[in-house]
Protein backbone atom coordinates (compact mmCIF):
# COMPACT_ATOMS: atom_id res chain seq x y z
CA UNK A 1 0.00 0.00 0.00
CA UNK A 2 1.65 3.56 -1.04
CA UNK A 3 1.88 5.53 2.17
CA UNK A 4 -0.40 8.19 0.57
CA UNK A 5 -3.57 5.87 -0.18
CA UNK A 6 -6.40 5.41 2.21
CA UNK A 7 -7.25 2.20 4.01
CA UNK A 8 -10.79 3.05 3.09
CA UNK A 9 -12.04 5.50 0.01
CA UNK A 10 -13.80 8.15 1.78
CA UNK A 11 -17.37 8.29 -0.36
CA UNK A 12 -18.31 12.30 -1.07
CA UNK A 13 -21.49 13.32 -2.63
CA UNK A 14 -20.51 16.36 -5.49
CA UNK A 15 -22.61 17.59 -7.98
CA UNK A 16 -26.23 16.48 -7.78
CA UNK A 17 -25.44 14.08 -5.45
CA UNK A 18 -23.73 11.57 -7.12
CA UNK A 19 -20.61 9.75 -5.03
CA UNK A 20 -16.99 10.02 -5.47
CA UNK A 21 -14.34 8.23 -4.03
CA UNK A 22 -11.83 9.74 -2.76
CA UNK A 23 -8.60 7.12 -2.68
CA UNK A 24 -5.80 9.15 -1.11
CA UNK A 25 -4.12 12.00 0.02
CA UNK A 26 -3.63 13.73 -3.12
CA UNK A 27 -7.34 13.45 -3.85
CA UNK A 28 -8.77 14.56 -0.54
CA UNK A 29 -5.76 17.98 -0.98
CA UNK A 30 -6.94 18.80 -4.85
CA UNK A 31 -10.47 18.46 -3.69
CA UNK A 32 -10.15 21.05 -0.30
CA UNK A 33 -7.87 22.82 -2.53
CA UNK A 34 -10.54 23.36 -5.09
CA UNK A 35 -13.74 24.40 -2.46
CA UNK A 36 -14.62 27.75 -2.98
CA UNK A 37 -12.87 30.34 -0.60
CA UNK A 38 -16.54 31.64 0.58
CA UNK A 39 -17.29 28.38 1.82
CA UNK A 40 -14.33 27.38 3.63
CA UNK A 41 -14.02 27.36 7.87
CA UNK A 42 -12.14 25.88 10.42
CA UNK A 43 -12.78 22.16 10.05
CA UNK A 44 -11.83 22.85 6.23
CA UNK A 45 -8.35 24.68 7.17
CA UNK A 46 -7.75 21.71 10.03
CA UNK A 47 -8.08 18.69 6.91
CA UNK A 48 -6.30 20.93 4.39
CA UNK A 49 -3.46 21.02 6.85
CA UNK A 50 -3.74 17.68 7.86
CA UNK A 51 -3.59 16.55 4.07
CA UNK A 52 -0.69 18.80 3.71
CA UNK A 53 1.11 17.54 6.83
CA UNK A 54 0.60 14.28 5.90
CA UNK A 55 2.08 14.37 1.90
CA UNK A 56 5.17 15.70 3.72
CA UNK A 57 5.47 12.78 5.94
CA UNK A 58 4.78 14.51 9.50
CA UNK A 59 1.81 12.55 10.11
CA UNK A 60 -0.03 9.37 8.61
CA UNK A 61 -2.69 9.38 6.08
CA UNK A 62 -5.08 7.69 7.79
CA UNK A 63 -5.49 11.00 10.85
CA UNK A 64 -5.52 13.04 7.32
CA UNK A 65 -8.65 10.77 6.51
CA UNK A 66 -10.21 11.52 9.51
CA UNK A 67 -10.13 15.19 9.64
CA UNK A 68 -11.42 15.06 5.42
CA UNK A 69 -14.32 12.52 6.68
CA UNK A 70 -15.31 15.36 9.35
CA UNK A 71 -15.16 18.23 6.85
CA UNK A 72 -17.35 16.26 4.98
CA UNK A 73 -20.02 15.27 7.41
CA UNK A 74 -20.03 18.99 8.82
CA UNK A 75 -20.22 20.03 5.11
CA UNK A 76 -23.15 17.45 4.67
CA UNK A 77 -21.01 15.84 1.31
CA UNK A 78 -20.16 12.47 3.55
CA UNK A 79 -22.08 9.64 1.65
CA UNK A 80 -24.59 7.58 3.39
CA UNK A 81 -22.46 3.96 4.08
CA UNK A 82 -23.94 1.64 1.33
CA UNK A 83 -22.64 -1.43 3.34
CA UNK A 84 -25.01 -0.24 6.82
CA UNK A 85 -27.87 0.26 4.60
CA UNK A 86 -27.15 -2.97 2.76
CA UNK A 87 -26.84 -5.19 6.10
CA UNK A 88 -29.97 -3.40 7.97
CA UNK A 89 -32.13 -5.04 5.32
CA UNK A 90 -32.37 -0.83 3.35
CA UNK A 91 -35.69 0.74 3.21
CA UNK A 92 -37.88 -2.31 3.12
CA UNK A 93 -36.75 -3.29 6.50
CA UNK A 94 -39.19 -1.42 8.34
CA UNK A 95 -41.97 -2.51 5.98
CA UNK A 96 -41.35 -6.13 6.42
CA UNK A 97 -41.23 -6.46 9.88
CA UNK A 98 -44.57 -4.28 9.91
CA UNK A 99 -46.12 -7.26 7.95
CA UNK A 100 -45.60 -10.05 10.32
CA UNK A 101 -48.59 -11.51 12.04
CA UNK A 102 -48.91 -13.31 15.16
CA UNK A 103 -50.80 -15.86 15.38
Amino acid sequence: MEHDCFRHPVTILVGLGFPAEIHGLKEAYAWLNEWPPSKRNATHAIALNACRAALAGQIDAETARGTFVAFARRANLLAPDTEAIVASGGADAPAQAGNSKSV
